[in-house]
């Protein structure tokens, strides 16, 4: 199971962190900061995968992905398997490029709503649902369409908003 992915930059700012346990808001922020402090010490030659057990308790894995000014992390039990974990990062990386045309660090702040939705098309409650990104993509972008219809959906109808400028 997927316990909880994460993106933050290089100076430590989480930029998305969902958490698939019930964790409080607190206890989360000591995580990420936890999670930080062992992907900065780390060397850019060592492997991408960490055992996470003194962080997240036992049985707890990490694995990361450091692109530009971003690192992207998913931690997870022994139940899944590391280098599908690892591509799975790169599976939401290509549909953030996708979506945001060469996704950015002021991509994720300012869509946060459109974040959440691809996280959800990918991952429910800790479990994988979706490794594709085309697919991650057509569904998001009817989730968009559906989205601005029911915005643009007009509660007084015509003849009654025509009869009032008379």
């Amino acid at each position: 199971m997927i316990r909880a992915v994460m993106v933050m930059n290089t100076q430590g700012k989480p930029r998305l962190a969902k958490f698939y346990d019930s964790v409080p808001v607190d206890k989360q922020q000591e995580l990420i900061r936890s999670v930080f402090g062992v992907l900065c010490s780390r060397a850019e030659n060592v492997s991408n995968f960490v055992e996470a057990d003194s962080i997240f308790g036992p049985d707890s894995r990490l694995v990361y992905k450091h692109y530009a000014t971003l690192y992207f992390v998913l931690v997870f039990d022994s139940s899944e398997n590391e280098l599908a974990m690892l591509d799975l990062i790169q599976v939401l990386v290509e549909t953030l490029d996708k979506c945001f045309k060469n996704v950015c660090e002021l991509d994720l702040v300012f869509n946060y709503s459109k974040i959440h939705t691809i996280l959800d098309e990918i991952f429910f409650g800790g479990q994988v649902l979706e490794t594709s990104s085309t697919e991650v993509m057509k569904a998001v972008e009817e989730i968009s369409k559906l989205e601005s219809a029911s915005n643009s959906i007009n509660l007084v109808p015509k003849s009654v908003s025509g009869w009032r400028g008379r």
